[in-house]
């Protein structure tokens, strides 16, 4: 299809093969040393990939930070990430990480609708506010929680900073993919699911956050986003769409400061 390589990552990055492989072992390596500590597989819906792991500060959070994964709405789950909770953990934070059904099972507004279902419980089971990040397709996914037609106005009401990371803010472009072979979208359906069309906004501080070695379709996908928005951004300098999210795990790194100040 046209844009099929504009939006392909791991042609472009080196190494790419051996990323997951880390992550899921970092991950494990992780929950192991975090036992007494994590809350693993808590549901927040029906449905087996319907749950989510909270991770807890050593004192009472200072509030909720939910990270929601990537990987085009088709890969991955919430066992991968877990290691990505150190920063946001060491500053006094609780974490949270969903997981959720995958095209071509169900469409991207159904995901949509599990991750504000997971924004909702997990605030039913946590205090303070809520910090919200997501990683391409997940950075997408946490931009649609700021539409008011998406979360009820009491959760909202608690978020205090959105975070999408490379993320993927207008649709319609992958139209033009094989992708859409899984997503299953029309140009109603990939407008309707866009960050970019949002125009009646909970009120949350919104920095968008992007590798300076992205694609530069990613490049573009951000700059829709924040001139949309009237956003922040940030551009990671050298960093590409696999390394842009690793400073989550450090505590001291501009990401996490954002997140959490």
């Amino acid at each position: 299809m046209e844009l099929d390589d504009a939006y392909a990552n791991g042609a472009y990055i080196e190494g790419a093969a051996h990323y997951p492989e880390r992550w899921a072992a970092s991950a494990e390596d992780f929950r192991n040393a975090l036992r007494d500590r994590a809350r693993l597989d808590l549901p927040y819906g029906e449905g087996a990939r319907c749950t989510f792991d909270l991770f807890l500060p050593e004192a009472a959070p200072k509030g909720v930070f939910i990270f929601v994964h990537g990987g085009y709405w088709m890969k991955f789950d919430k066992s991968t990430w877990s290691h990505l909770a150190v920063g946001a953990l060491a500053q006094g934070w609780a974490v949270a990480m969903p997981s959720y059904d995958l095209c071509p099972q169900v469409r991207i507004a159904d995901i949509t609708r599990q991750i504000a279902q997971a924004v909702t419980v997990i605030a039913e089971q946590t205090e303070g506010p809520i910090a919200l990040a997501g990683h391409s397709a997940g950075g997408h996914l946490v931009a649609r929680m700021v539409d008011k037609a998406v979360l009820p106005a009491t959760v909202a009401a608690r978020i205090r900073t959105v975070v999408p990371i490379s993320p993927l803010s207008d649709l319609r472009p992958l139209l033009q993919t094989s992708m859409n072979d899984a997503f299953k979208m029309d140009i109603a359906a990939a407008t309707a699911e866009s960050p970019v069309e949002t125009t009646d906004r909970y009120d949350a501080k919104v920095t968008v956050w992007v590798g300076g070695a992205e694609r530069p379709a990613f490049l573009d996908q951000a700059i829709w986003l924040v001139e949309a928005w009237d956003a922040d951004h940030v551009i990671a300098l050298d960093k590409h769409h696999f390394n842009v999210i690793e400073p989550l795990a450090d505590p001291d790194s501009d990401l996490v400061a954002v997140i959490t100040g």
